[in-house]
């Protein structure tokens, strides 16, 4: 078979919801550029992708979470003349602790690589794409943007910045013809989830937590259809706008009586 000749490119895509909108995107025939800096993770992804589609998996080895790695990505596809019509910003770090304690160097690379990186992507190749006259942008944010929590201090608010990002280029670009889409996942079973202190069979049951696939499948239809936002799962809808209404006051409750963060000795 003929390889596609149509290029999306996917950041975070050697696993989880990055993974699935890889596979999600070859079989709309979109050949992928797959970034992360997971080398041999996007290789597993390579072989899989390329035995059952008839598409190229282009793999390459950066680090997001560095400054210059947003003209590094757009370089390179430049230069090998790859065309993006689709950008999904989908790279991530999660991390649980309190700011004034967590790693000087670790806060930089959250920050960089939830905020400067995408928005530095999109800037790239949004004009790319106004001046070929196509293009999705697809922007993956998170449940949390909709409540600053404890603990998740960084991850939180800059998953926010993302969504609001996003909304806002979208209007931008829609004079331009190219749609921008935000998608919102809840808990997602990936390797975040790992952990055995959390049942993820009973947060499957109560429709919590949703499988990669699920996610990454919702997000495109969402994307090629046109929508502002995209947050799968019936209960992670409701949880958008109920838990914002929450009173501060009841987080401070919850943290201080939970111990959420500090753990008595």
């Amino acid at each position: 078979m003929e390889a596609s000749e149509k290029y999306a490119l996917v950041t975070g895509a050697s696993s989880g919801i990055g993974w699935h909108i890889s596979e999600e995107l070859a079989k709309r025939g979109y050949s992928i550029v797959a970034v992360s800096n997971q080398p041999d993770r996007l290789q597993d992804l390579k072989t899989a992708l390329e035995q059952v589609y008839a598409v190229h998996i282009i793999t390459t080895d950066i680090d997001l979470a560095q400054e210059d790695s947003p003209i590094r990505v757009f370089n390179f596809c430049k230069e090998n003349n790859y065309t993006i019509e689709v950008l999904v910003n989908d790279a991530g770090i999660f991390f649980f602790g309190e700011v004034a304690k967590i790693d000087y160097n670790r806060v930089k690379s959250i920050m960089t690589l939830h905020t400067f990186t995408p928005a530095l992507l999109c800037r790239l190749f949004g004009e790319q794409m106004i001046s070929n006259g196509k293009g999705y942008i697809l922007n993956i944010s998170s449940i949390t943007a909709v409540m600053p929590y404890p603990g998740i201090s960084l991850y939180a608010p800059t998953k926010a910045f993302i969504r609001h990002f996003t909304l806002a280029l979208r209007t931008e670009m829609k004079l331009d013809g190219i749609n921008v889409t935000c998608l919102i996942p809840g808990a997602t079973d990936t390797s975040l989830y790992s952990t055995g202190n959390i049942n993820t069979s009973l947060l499957k049951k109560l429709g919590i937590m949703k499988k990669p696939e699920t996610v990454a499948k919702a997000g495109i239809n969402a994307l090629f259809r046109g929508r502002a936002e995209c947050t799968p799962g019936f209960v992670n809808k409701i949880a958008v706008f109920l838990v914002p209404l929450v009173p501060r006051f009841i987080i401070e409750v919850i943290t201080r009586r939970s111990n959420i963060i500090r753990k008595k000795k």
